[in-house]
């Protein structure tokens, strides 16, 4: 057995891109999750750090992502990871590692 989920919550980084893949909505945007500064035990600090991840979402969940998600919006998503491998024109090859969103909850529209 084994498990492929990832469950975030953070704030969207750009607004959702929207195509078509025939008739399917896909969208697309990043979301930036944060942990916050803190002290370790040994009185070091550890500086806030932030994480950026590519979500993307298919059909009904595109749609919403397209009516209702912008720039800041923060949001819960639940999904699994996916990475694509691809060659461009000049043979350079490319990987990149997405969030497939599953559920998504908006929690907070930007200011």
């Amino acid at each position: 057995m084994s498990v492929n989920k990832v469950i975030l919550l953070g704030n969207v980084g750009k607004d959702p891109v929207i195509r078509y893949v025939g008739s399917r909505p896909v969208a697309e945007f990043t979301l930036a999750t944060t942990e916050k500064a803190y002290t370790n035990r040994e009185g070091a600090q550890v500086p806030e750090r932030t994480e950026w991840h590519r979500i993307v979402m298919w059909d009904n969940n595109a749609s919403i992502a397209e009516k209702y998600i912008r720039k800041g919006s923060r949001l819960y998503i639940e999904g699994k990871l996916r990475t694509r491998v691809w060659e461009d024109r000049t043979a350079i090859k490319h990987q990149v590692t997405e969030v497939y969103a599953d559920t998504v909850e908006l929690l907070g529209r930007p200011q």
